[in-house]
């Protein structure tokens, strides 16, 4: 990662930022191109659950809901 990126588990709420990499296997790589989080894509931090809860974002128009473990894997560069 450079500066500029974190992962989204990092991200606050209201925030958004573009996918950069999935730094899991194949099965959570597949889980998350399947619901439209993909390299390239832009996500909008719709909710973050308190303590270790889950995050809403949303991609495409699209409510995801993705944990914190899951979160923690994904690399994404802040947009302004």
């Amino acid at each position: 990662m450079n500066m500029n990126e974190t992962t989204l588990s990092s991200l606050k709420q209201d925030e958004k930022a573009t996918v950069k990499a999935l730094l899991g296997g194949c099965g959570f790589q597949h889980r998350l191109r399947s619901v439209g989080v993909k390299e390239g894509k832009l996500l909008h931090v719709v909710a973050r659950h308190h303590f270790s809860g889950p995050m809403v974002v949303e991609v495409e128009r699209r409510h995801i809901t993705i944990g914190r473990g899951m979160a923690q894997k994904i690399v994404v560069a802040r947009t302004p």
